[in-house]
C-alpha cells in the first residue's frame, strides 16, 4: 500500500470504538463499590486513613484517565483540507472506489489519533525536503531528528494500515 502525506488535513467522521469508556466507567464504580464495602473506612465513616487515600487517588487517576479520550479529541486539530488532500492522494495510490475512500479515510483518522498536527507537518516537510538535492536535502536525509520523526510518523502509517486495510 502506498502512504500519501499531505500539508494539510482535515475532520472526518470519528468511528465510536476507538473511545469507549466503558472499561473505565465499570472499573470505577467497581472500585467505588469495593471501597464502600463493610469493614472499609468509606463504610464506616471514618475519616482519613490509607484505604481512603489509596481509594481516591485511584479513583481521580480513573476519572481523569476516563475523560482523556474527550480531551483527545478536543486536540485533534487536523484541518480538514489536511485530511481531505491525504485521502485524496491515499485513494491516487490505492485505487479510486468507495472502498479504498473509506480505508483511506480510517487511516488519517487512526494517524491523527496517534500523532498531534504539530508533528505531522514536520514530517511532511522532512519528507518534502529530503528529496531536494544538494546539502539542503542532505540536512533532511542524514539528521537524527529528521530520522525520528520519519520512524514515529511510519509507525503510525503501520498501526493505520493494521486497523484500516
Amino acid at each position: 500500500m502506498s502512504w500519501p502525506i499531505s500539508s494539510s488535513l482535515g475532520q472526518t467522521a470519528r468511528s465510536p470504538e476507538r473511545c469507549s469508556r466503558k472499561p473505565i466507567e465499570t472499573g470505577v464504580r467497581s472500585l467505588a463499590a469495593a471501597g464502600a464495602a463493610e469493614g472499609s473506612p468509606l463504610a464506616e465513616g471514618k475519616r482519613g486513613g490509607p484505604q481512603r487515600i489509596v481509594l481516591g487517588t485511584v479513583l481521580a487517576v480513573l476519572v481523569f484517565a476516563g475523560g482523556s479520550c474527550a480531551i483527545a479529541e478536543d486536540l485533534n486539530d487536523y484541518p480538514t483540507a489536511a485530511r481531505s488532500d491525504y485521502v485524496f492522494a491515499c485513494m491516487k495510490a490505492n485505487g479510486e472506489t468507495q472502498e479504498i475512500l473509506h480505508k483511506c479515510s480510517c487511516s488519517i483518522d487512526v494517524i491523527a489519533s496517534i500523532i498531534p498536527y504539530d508533528r505531522y507537518v514536520t514530517t511532511e516537510t522532512i519528507l518534502s525536503m529530503s528529496q531536494v538535492t544538494g546539502p539542503v536535502g542532505s540536512e533532511f536525509r542524514s539528521t537524527e531528528s529528521a530520522r525520528l520523526a520519519l520512524q514515529e510518523f511510519r509507525r503510525a502509517q503501520a498501526e493505520a494500515e493494521v486497523r484500516c486495510f
